[in-house]
């Protein structure tokens, strides 16, 4: 252990974690398509197994929750990239009119 008068800790104090709220937010919004995929899913097979059985109006059903159950797919793995970023994980794109760095002084010519 050290002693004298710049003995120490090293490290200061860590701050406080704070609550991410818009990571929460879309966490439940994953989970709520995840849900409902899952249901649709299930409805599609129920309603397969009826059009198999005879009745053609199942069909349409069938179609619709097939439908249904891929655009949830798809929204929830559009919000996993969002809470990808929300958690700093991932970086947004840069946008093509952005430039790559600092100009060099003098310009082009003096940077060959």
């Amino acid at each position: 252990m050290s002693r004298g008068k710049r003995a120490g800790s090293r490290r200061g104090t860590a701050p406080p974690r704070t609550l991410n709220k818009a990571a929460l937010a879309i966490g439940a919004a994953i989970t709520l398509c995840v849900v409902a995929w899952g249901y649709l899913v299930y409805a599609a097979i129920d309603f397969g197994t009826a059009a198999r059985g005879g009745s053609s109006s199942a069909w349409w059903f069938m179609a619709l929750a097939c439908l249904g159950a891929i655009a949830c797919l798809f929204v929830g793995l559009l919000l996993v990239g969002r809470l990808l970023r929300a958690l700093g994980i991932t970086s947004p794109p840069s946008s093509p009119d952005a430039p790559a760095g600092p100009r060099p002084v003098g310009g082009k010519r003096a940077a060959r």
